[in-house]
């Protein structure tokens, strides 16, 4: 069954591939309010993306990253046409494998290993040569994580899964304590080297064509921590990375980035940030999957949050720094709550 479009959005792809003999499929969405249509005729298809309307392209977040992107040699999506009073793009079709899906279908992890090996050669290249100053304006060298970003996510988990989803009241002396705890995690981050970050790098957003790792949903790219990309790709909640999968995948990043980064960039405190970051990524993950059931009840992420939490409670426990946060992850029920049972009629 062909998705619906407005007569508008058919008019421009029928301009773009040349033809109005095309068939159009909604694809699975993400979390966000974007949506994706494949665009098929005769052997050849698109993608396109619709979200709201832009008025500049080279001020676009996901055109500019794109861009930027590309110019570094990053495996990107290729764009054929747009329409900013519409906020369409049409881009590459890439398929339908992610990461994720590839982590799934082998039975030993080892087997997928090769393709977070292509991931991680993606990564060195968004840290170190995105980051590199270039004759154009990028965005993603722009704006950047600092105290505030961070707190901001922190702060959104405390809502969102805390208190609404955990049902956790928090006292007027509670709620100081956790800020101070909050603002120690954010202030040890932002003190870091920053680097053009992916934000979002896990598995669901590596897609596999022939063999090759492509890299997308990088809109909010922005400068950050080298800790923060990699926390995400082998903490990643949608896959169950073997400790011995996690180790390997941090070395051959921690082997290349140092070839590839600037002396210095790799610190002696790396681990330690490691972890600190861990803290702070994977508690705004359990945030996230919070606020789509919250917000427009969607259920597909609870099945994500114990396990990510549990792993925040783990390395709260490891540091030993944060009192208050590791009592309320460990004393209202959060690791033993079935999420899941809250889809239920």
């Amino acid at each position: 069954m062909n998705a619906i479009l407005p007569a508008q959005i058919v008019e421009f792809i029928a301009r773009e591939i040349d033809t109005a003999n095309f068939a159009c499929l909604q694809l699975a969405g993400d979390a966000s309010t974007r949506k994706y249509y494949r665009i098929a005729c005769e052997n050849q298809s698109r993608v396109l993306m619709s979200w709201e309307p832009f008025v500049d392209p080279a001020r676009y977040p996901f055109l500019n990253v794109l861009a930027h992107f590309a110019e570094h040699n990053v495996r990107v999506p290729k764009v054929e046409a747009f329409a900013p009073e519409l906020g369409v793009v049409l881009l590459e079709d890439l398929g339908d494998l992610t990461l994720e899906r590839k982590f799934w279908e082998n039975q030993e992890q080892n087997q997928a290993l090769p393709y977070y090996t292509q991931a991680v050669d993606e990564l060195i290249k968004i840290h170190f040569l995105a980051s590199k100053p270039s004759g154009k304006s990028s965005l993603c060298q722009e704006i950047r994580f600092d105290s505030a970003k961070f707190m901001w996510e922190m702060n959104y988990a405390r809502e969102h899964f805390l208190e609404k989803v955990g049902g956790i009241t928090l006292s007027e002396r509670d709620a100081n304590t956790l800020q101070q705890e909050f603002l120690k995690i954010c202030t040890v981050l932002d003190e870091q080297p920053k680097f053009v970050c992916h934000r979002d790098y896990h598995s669901r957003n590596l897609m596999l064509k022939l063999g090759r790792i492509y890299v997308i949903d990088f809109q909010d790219a922005r400068l950050g921590p080298l800790q923060y990309d990699l926390v995400s790709l082998v903490h990643d909640s949608y896959v169950a990375l073997s400790l011995e999968s996690i180790t390997a995948i941090k070395n051959d990043y921690l082997d290349k980035a140092r070839q590839a980064g600037p002396a210095g960039a790799i610190r002696s405190d790396f681990e330690q940030i490691f972890k600190v970051q861990t803290l702070q990524r994977c508690f705004k993950a359990c945030g996230s999957f919070s606020s789509f059931f919250n917000a427009r009840n969607d259920t597909r992420y609870l099945k994500y949050l114990k396990n990510t939490a549990l792993l925040v409670a783990q390395t709260l426990a490891q540091d030993g720094r944060y009192p208050l946060f590791t009592r309320l992850l460990n004393n209202h029920g959060l690791l033993e709550k079935d999420y899941e049972s809250l889809c239920a009629p």
